[in-house]
C-alpha cells in the first residue's frame, strides 16, 4: 500500500517520546490531489517548551495551516515532533518559525502559517504568528496579505 510507503511511526506501538527536539521524527507521504488547493490544519494545544533563560515552562496551543504541494506531514510524526521540543529551550517567537521552517524544508508545502498561542507568564501572553508563500506563486501573495491584514480583528482572550 502506498499510504504506508516510508512511514514508520503511524500503527507502531513502540513510540519513544522524545523530550529534545527532534525534526527527524517528522514523516510525509504523498498527496492524492497535489492539483487541488486545500487547507490542512493541525491543532496542538498541550505545546510545551522551555524559556531559554530561566528553564521555566511555556505552554501552548499551536495552530499549523498548510496547503500540500506534493508532500504532506503525517500527523503522529507532527505530533512525537511537537513533543520533542518538551526540553528544548527557545523563546516563543523561534518556536514557531523553526516549526514552520522545519515544515517547509520537509514538504514544500505551496503555503503555510504557524501560530501560536502562549498561555500568560508573568501577566502577559505571547502569540506569534509566521507564514510562508511558495515563491513565485500566487501562494507568495497569499502569504503577504494575510500577515499584511493577520489579526486585524483579534478574539477575545478570555480562556487563558
Amino acid at each position: 500500500m502506498r499510504e504506508k510507503e516510508n512511514l514508520t511511526l503511524l500503527g507502531n506501538q513502540q513510540n519513544n517520546y522524545e523530550t529534545d527536539y527532534n525534526p527527524g521524527l517528522l514523516e510525509t507521504f504523498v498527496n492524492k490531489h497535489p492539483e487541488n488547493d486545500y487547507f490542512v490544519k493541525f491543532n496542538c494545544p498541550e505545546f510545551t517548551s522551555l524559556c531559554p533563560i530561566t528553564g521555566q515552562p511555556d505552554f501552548a496551543n499551536i495552530i499549523i495551516s498548510y496547503v500540500p504541494g506534493e508532500r504532506m506531514v503525517e500527523s503522529k510524526s507532527l505530533k512525537l515532533y511537537l513533543f520533542s521540543f518538551r526540553n528544548h529551550g527557545d523563546f516563543h517567537e523561534d518556536c514557531v518559525n523553526v516549526i514552520m521552517k522545519d515544515l517547509i524544508t520537509l514538504m514544500e508545502p505551496k503555503y503555510i502559517e504557524v501560530w501560536g498561542k502562549f498561555t500568560p507568564r508573568g501577566g502577559i501572553s505571547i502569540d506569534p504568528y509566521c507564514n510562508y508563500g511558495k515563491p513565485g506563486t500566487k501562494w507568495e501573495d497569499v502569504a503577504f496579505n494575510r500577515m499584511a491584514n493577520h489579526d486585524m480583528y483579534p478574539e477575545k482572550v478570555d480562556n487563558r
